[in-house]
């Protein structure tokens, strides 16, 4: 029998990997993933499962969530209703799902209009030098003494309800926090020695700023980011319990608490539901916003080594 010459075109063979190797791998992967701490795989976990319900929420669960079925009302979980309904017979489930992407939102919101009105406009007005500093800073320090939650009422009230009014009002309030560390991490860039040089040569304030700090300063930035997002999220729920977010129609969390309150010896699940949703997701948040603060911040950074030296 004639045998064909011709060479195998099996990438296994091209690259030398066997079977046993992928199977290292694979080992070394669950390796990796078992070496995790525990703290920041429950946050991946929950994040992953939260990013998942707002993407297939719709597919996931058919009922409208605004659709009302008064022959329904406080229904407890069941299998048509897998989270109940509420005083109006809206299904709990699809309106947390819904609350959900607004939730994410109008967190992401705020967060985005705090890096802005603090970290961008603060190293802005460092960059640009003290008579802009001064009064830029000044105002800062003003908002940073009233409590978040009255500042973000006054806000609202001042811009009307609605979702880019809390997103603006939540930006305003946090915005101390970026500017803070904004001014911190500019100072301590400020007496490096490349931006001395910088400076030899001369380079202008601006250009030192965006072309030479602001990589060095964009990591604890960035890490803050994780650390205020669980914040803005608790605070446009309580600014909805306060009927003082978003539209009253609109299913938010805080609102569904809001709602849910008045009955909740009927009807316990309207509240408790929500409740749990928002409190594992805050704290996931939290959790990974303080690993990400422990592996990137400098300062941090510094004393893990003192200790490995040691």
């Amino acid at each position: 029998m004639a045998t064909s010459s011709e060479p195998v075109d099996d990438p296994a063979v091209r690259t030398g990997d066997t079977g046993s190797d992928r199977i290292r791998r694979g080992g070394r992967g669950m390796d990796t993933i078992r070496r995790l701490p525990a703290t920041l795989l429950f946050s991946l976990v929950v994040l992953a499962v939260f990013l998942a319900a707002v993407a297939l929420g719709s597919v996931l669960i058919p009922q409208d969530p605004f659709e009302q079925d008064l022959l329904n009302r406080n229904v407890p979980p069941s299998l048509e209703h897998l989270a109940g309904t509420d005083n109006f017979g809206r299904d709990v489930l699809a309106r947390l799902l819904y609350g959900a992407k607004l939730t994410l939102m109008v967190g992401l919101g705020g967060v985005v209009s705090a890096l802005v009105f603090g970290a961008v406009l603060g190293l802005t007005a460092l960059a640009v030098g003290q008579w802009l500093s001064v009064p830029v800073y000044g105002l800062i320090d003003f908002i940073r003494a009233l409590p978040d939650v009255l500042l973000a009422l006054i806000l609202i009230v001042a811009l009307g309800p609605a979702i880019s009014s809390v997103m603006i009002a939540l930006g305003i309030a946090f915005a101390p926090f970026f500017a803070y560390v904004a001014r911190a991490a500019w100072m301590r860039e400020m007496a490096a020695d490349y931006i001395t040089v910088a400076r030899t040569f001369g380079a202008g304030r601006l250009r030192i700023l965006y072309r030479h700090a602001l990589p060095n300063i964009i990591g604890a930035v960035i890490t803050l980011v994780a650390v205020i997002l669980p914040r803005c999220i608790v605070t446009e729920s309580v600014l909805s319990f306060l009927g003082l977010g978003v539209s009253p129609d609109t299913p938010t969390w805080g609102r569904m608490i809001a709602d849910g309150t008045p009955l909740f010896e009927r009807a316990p699940h309207a509240v408790l539901i929500p409740v749990l949703a928002l409190s594992t997701l805050t704290l996931a948040l939290a959790l990974l916003g303080n690993h990400l603060r422990a592996r990137v911040d400098p300062l941090r950074a510094d004393e893990r080594r003192r200790k490995t030296d040691r």
